[in-house]
């Protein structure tokens, strides 16, 4: 008998439906979700719920992204969710800078995977959300990777290749990505992703430099494909970035209206 049967049938036999709540609930570094065809969460763990500012999961249930994080916040979030629901393609480990209300910045990576009833129709969708983990510089991998990383962040507006990385390291791109992986739990070129949108992301909050010149400053020659690319992994615009703070604070007057309801 295969495993997925022996699994149905135990599931069958419980006394609720299991949806591994309680399991996450136990797990302070990913957050769990399932969310229905509109998007509302129908299942959270106390890791989303904290990481929003909120007290209880019931502040959450029911809700979509944007009612209790803002708009601006929320948006990204709904918009990847639509993406999932209406084409059933799951989105697997994607390299994100997560905001939360309660002013956690944080990159992870997030899988969300479609639903479906007995007749294939998608009822909704199941994701998680796991932090990075901070690399052990300690580490024999870490030693092997380090001169790698370190070419890396002094030329990062030349945005050295893959190859290039390796060719440092003295070592091939796969035994290169093997390392990085077991350091920093990315890829290469996940890793020098997130150190270029992290330069970014810090030249845009603390300094007044045009749009154009910090995508050159992280190595990108098109201000277009820069935007592409942060918006993909933060769900901002770099200028929507930029007055993110501002608007997100402006947004905590629903979140405690939400809040005092419960």
């Amino acid at each position: 008998m295969s495993k997925r049967p022996i699994a149905t049938e135990i599931l069958r036999k419980t006394e609720q439906p299991f949806t591994a709540e309680a399991v996450f609930d136990c797990l302070s570094d990913v957050v769990f979700f399932i969310k229905d065809t509109a998007g509302r969460y129908a299942a959270v763990n106390q890791t989303l719920v904290e990481r929003c500012g909120l007290r209880v999961k019931e502040q959450i249930i029911g809700h979509t992204p944007s009612e209790f994080q803002g708009a601006l916040l929320g948006m990204s979030s709904e918009a990847q969710d639509t993406r999932v629901l209406t084409s059933g393609q799951a989105i697997t480990k994607q390299l994100e800078l997560h905001r939360y209300p309660n002013r956690n910045v944080g990159w992870c990576l997030t899988t969300k995977l479609p639903l479906f009833d007995n007749n294939k129709v998608i009822v909704g969708l199941v994701g998680v959300s796991q932090d990075l983990r901070l690399p052990d510089m300690t580490s024999a991998d870490y030693e092997q990777v380090a001169a790698a990383v370190g070419y890396a962040e002094k030329n990062i507006a030349a945005a050295p290749t893959v190859r290039k990385l390796a060719d440092v390291a003295s070592m091939s791109p796969y035994r290169l990505d093997r390392r990085m992986q077991r350091v920093f739990g990315l890829t290469t070129g996940q890793w020098m992703l997130k150190l270029r949108l992290d330069i970014a992301r810090q030249q845009l909050i603390e300094t007044d430099l045009a749009i154009a010149t910090v995508a050159l400053n992280v190595g990108y020659s098109d201000q277009s494909a820069f935007t592409r690319q942060f918006c993909r992994a933060t769900g901002l615009s770099p200028s929507k970035f930029r007055r993110a703070p501002r608007e997100s604070q402006a947004s905590a007057k629903d979140r405690r209206k939400i809040a005092t309801g419960f």
